[in-house]
């Protein structure tokens, strides 16, 4: 059992530097805090790995064909192009905002925020956790080749947590990444709008690449 939660730990390393994993992290993570990106890339791996937990116990019941598969390809696609659009509009019709202002031990503070309106919810995490899970169901084809290397081991969740903490490894490990973006770069309006344009560029490149293969 031990192999196959290191084979399982493995996948999610590899699994999780997949282009459209690494494009929804930097969707998400763009001009968070340092609590928030951290947030949205734990419940981006999590969401992932209980919807991979919940297909593969379908799995163990129910044949399903390489054309239904293929669907989960399609979704995860249509994620990342949809991000992206959706980036390059905000860019585009100016509402992507930013506002500065210093603390009492003098350091500057900045606050990025998408409309006219600035306040302070859960929706980027909550959204971070339903993508993650939307996007899980395009690794179904890795995750049953996986399987099938520890055949005869039923599913459980411990499977999921040793899946999701490879995944997790690799995505907080570039949310540190996008988190240096975020507190050197995306200090001016023109930054923003130049690294927010780029991500939701790549994002529409990696969708439709994706969706055309």
């Amino acid at each position: 059992m031990e192999l196959g939660l290191a084979l399982i730990f493995w996948y999610g390393v590899l699994h999780a530097f997949g282009p459209d994993h690494l494009t929804a992290i930097v969707d998400f993570s763009i001009g968070k805090s340092k609590r928030k990106t951290m947030m949205i890339t734990t419940l981006f791996a999590i969401g992932h790995g209980l919807t991979l937990f919940v297909f593969a116990k379908i799995l163990e019941r129910y044949v399903i064909s390489e054309q239904i598969l293929g669907y989960g390809d399609t979704i995860s696609s249509l994620v990342i192009l949809g991000m992206g659009l959706y980036l390059l509009y905000m860019v585009y019709s100016d509402k992507i905002q930013l506002k500065k202002h210093i603390h009492e031990d003098g350091k500057e503070h900045i606050h990025i925020w998408f409309g006219s309106a600035h306040s302070h919810n859960n929706k980027d995490t909550a959204s971070a956790f339903t993508i993650g899970a939307l996007m899980g169901i395009g690794g179904v084809r890795g995750m049953l080749i996986t399987l099938g290397l520890i055949e005869g081991q039923a599913v459980d969740l411990t499977m999921v947590l040793a899946f999701a903490l490879g995944v997790m490894v690799i995505f907080v490990g570039f949310g540190l990444v996008i988190l240096y973006i975020n507190q050197n770069i995306l200090n001016s309006k023109t930054n923003i709008r130049r690294v927010f344009a780029t991500a939701g560029v790549i994002s529409v490149v990696v969708g439709t690449n994706m969706i055309l293969s």
